[in-house]
């Protein structure tokens, strides 16, 4: 197969060398002179140090040219730049098949990346790779599994198969909405998780803090008509707990960071890389109130990445809640 990757982040990269064990692969960046610096030290020194590219993986920094004998293209890009990746696409290769790679719901519209696939591009063919994978075990060869959901259950089954082997297993489901809803929630309970984990307030906490945030994600993913099923595979309660507890978890670390009482800009300078929880933690909790769905530990985070309130307040609100039968 030949695979398209736009996009040379920790992510886009790590799918990049993952696929060319066995498919031909060309990796695009926008940054010609970044390009040149991978395709010199034949690695990405920036956000993927110390992972070889194979030696038959390929870079440019022309669009055309890495679209131009693609059979499918992989949207590697943070979701705020999935839309103008999308517009480049549609321009240059309308009818080619592709996956998009990103979690979390567009800032200021709360949509979706199916549904601004669906503003950009209308009907096509297409999905999305979600699921509990950090780049780095992914570009260094570790197993993994991870779900590629369509709307189109018979793309997702031939794409699956056709990506599918090696350490990286991937499995196909026809649940769109429930899987993005999975990789979107699950990094606001990742900055959640990781102030629980900064307060030292142990692991029974974080045990009830990741069981409950599964509660929220499944009620906000209902009302969008996902399929409860899918909150107890991959694309839900595995990335769920990985995210939350995996020590490579961006957004956990954001939340580490705040309970220390470090200022957000502080963070996401410190980071260099997209935490995608703190742009949908906003969201989720706005559409869960247009909604009336009630999520407490989305809005507690939402209110503490706001500075409304402290961490250690946030937990002491939640505490305070009502009981309630479980």
């Amino acid at each position: 197969m030949r695979i398209a990757v736009l996009g040379a982040g920790a992510w886009g990269t790590a799918l990049a060398i993952a696929f060319a064990a066995r498919h031909q692969v060309i990796l695009w960046a926008r940054d010609a002179q970044r390009v040149a610096d991978m395709a010199r030290r034949r690695e990405n020194q920036r956000y993927l140090p110390d992972c070889p590219f194979p030696a038959d993986l390929q870079l440019t920094a022309d669009f055309r040219a890495a679209l131009a004998a693609a059979d499918l293209a992989i949207l590697a890009a943070p979701l705020a730049g999935l839309r103008s990746l999308l517009e480049q696409l549609k321009a240059d290769a309308p009818a080619l098949p592709f996956l998009w790679a990103c979690k979390g719901l567009e800032a200021g519209s709360g949509l979706l990346p199916h549904q601004v696939v669906a503003e950009v591009m209308g009907d096509a063919a297409c999905g999305v790779l979600t699921g509990p994978s950090f780049a780095l075990e992914v570009a260094r060869g570790l197993p993994t599994a991870i779900t590629l959901a369509s709307s189109d259950a018979a793309f997702a089954e031939a794409t699956a198969q056709r990506l599918h082997g090696g350490n990286l297993r991937i499995y196909a489901n026809p649940d769109l909405i429930g899987a993005e809803v999975g990789g979107a929630v699950k990094n606001v309970l990742a900055i959640a998780t990781g102030i629980c984990d900064g307060l030292g307030l142990g692991l029974n906490a974080r045990a009830a803090l990741i069981t409950r945030g599964l509660v929220e994600i499944t009620r906000f993913g209902e009302a969008l008509g996902a399929r409860r099923e899918t909150f107890t595979g991959l694309a839900g309660m595995g990335d769920l707990i990985l995210t939350c507890t995996g020590e490579l978890s961006r957004n956990r670390r954001v939340g580490l960071l705040l309970a220390e009482g470090r200022a957000l800009p502080e963070i996401a300078g410190e980071l260099g890389h997209v935490a995608e929880g703190v742009p949908a933690a906003r969201e989720v909790a706005r559409r869960a109130a247009e909604l009336g769905i009630e999520m407490p530990i989305t809005r507690a985070v939402t209110a503490v990445l706001d500075g409304r309130i402290t961490p250690r307040a946030a937990v002491e609100q939640l505490m305070a809640r009502e009981a309630k039968n479980e």
